[in-house]
């Protein structure tokens, strides 16, 4: 098993992995705390969190006769897709850049299956499954146990020498491979950058989200009106949000991709909204083939594109592409872009005001 243990790690790394880890099953020690979240509402509308009962905390229920989790890292950050620019940029659409390339779920998928195999060609006939966000998997705890980082304050897994820009996979296997230690605590020390940067405060305290106030559930999770309340703090984030990412000191270690299937397709790191709102449905359907995008449907796509234009600087453009969209859109994306036409007028309103009365 020590042997196998090695050869692992060493097949991993050759097939693209950035870190393997290896950790048993047993994840009581996170159980309450992800009860205690979900007790708390605190992940919305996001109903398949609780619908598997103790499957995520529980290996074993998951798949019988689990013993050992393998947890592998692959860094996704594309190289120079000019970040604070776009966010600075109203009239610009920012998207994670987690989303910008090839969906994530099928190469590390088929990554983990070739690890997988090369498991049973070593060591005979093995019980496993893979998994990529695809299953009920603690994914940040089993990958902190397996030694791959720590869990930081805004709640996404930090590793020393890679930052956090990275994805995460899992193998659950029946083999009684040899362990490997966590990081024995949290660096993230007396930081509170991501506390502070959050433009929602969906950071409640430290390694406490409320998902329901995260961009990255309003705009990827969340299929029904975003809270008028936060809409104008959501800014041109129109897929997911990275701020708490963008300031963690960790991520000066941060390393690009080296996959190209995870670089920028279709222009996507800065878009123009007003190229996106006017996209039909088959635009649509076509620019996000292959890409996680896809998964949040047209209709949440302009839900969120209207919320941004309405942020953006009063602009007669925006208003007219605002109205013609008005019509053949659904009751739901019709209330953001009604929203939306109303902030425009009403910075177009106290822009004259000083006009008139001087």
């Amino acid at each position: 098993m020590q042997q196998l243990s090695h050869h692992i790690k060493q097949w991993g790394l050759a097939l693209g992995f950035q870190q393997v880890g290896i950790t048993d099953a047993d994840l009581s020690t996170y159980e309450d705390r992800f009860l205690n979240w979900l007790a708390k509402g605190l992940h919305g509308k996001m109903d398949y969190m609780e619908k598997h009962g103790l499957k995520r905390s529980r290996p074993a229920e998951l798949l019988p006769q689990t013993v050992r989790i393998i947890s592998v890292r692959m860094d996704y950050l594309p190289p120079d897709t000019s970040i604070m620019t776009v966010l600075n940029d109203a009239k610009k659409g920012y998207i994670s850049r987690y989303a910008l390339g090839r969906d994530y779920h099928r190469l590390m998928r088929k990554r983990l299956e070739k690890l997988a195999k090369k498991m049973n060609e070593a060591a005979g006939q093995l019980g496993y499954r893979v998994f990529c966000d695809s299953a009920p998997v603690l994914e940040k705890p089993i990958a902190e146990k397996a030694g791959l980082g720590w869990i930081g304050k805004h709640t996404n897994l930090i590793n020393s020498k890679a930052g956090s820009w990275f994805f995460l996979g899992e193998i659950y296997t029946d083999l009684p491979l040899i362990i490997d230690q966590p990081v024995e605590k949290s660096h993230c020390g007396s930081c509170t950058a991501c506390l502070k940067i959050c433009p929602t405060q969906a950071i409640i305290g430290p390694y406490q989200l409320d998902a329901r106030r995260c961009i990255s559930y309003l705009t990827i999770e969340l299929r029904e009106s975003i809270p008028i309340e936060l809409r104008p703090l959501i800014g041109n984030r129109i897929y997911g949000c990275d701020d708490c990412q963008l300031v963690c000191p960790w991520n000066k270690f941060a390393k690009t991709t080296r996959e190209a299937d995870f670089h920028p397709r279709h222009d996507l790191q800065a878009p123009p909204l007003l190229d996106l709102f006017t996209w039909t449905e088959a635009e649509f359907m076509h620019k996000t083939e292959g890409s996680a995008i896809r998964r949040i449907g047209y209709e949440c796509w302009l839900r969120n594109i209207a919320v941004a234009l309405g942020n953006a600087p009063f602009d007669p453009t925006i208003v007219q592409a605002l109205r013609e969209r008005m019509e053949h859109v659904s009751a739901m994306v019709r209330e953001h872009i009604e929203w939306a036409l109303a902030r425009q007028l009403a910075k177009n309103r106290k822009e004259l005001t000083p006009t008139l009365q001087d």
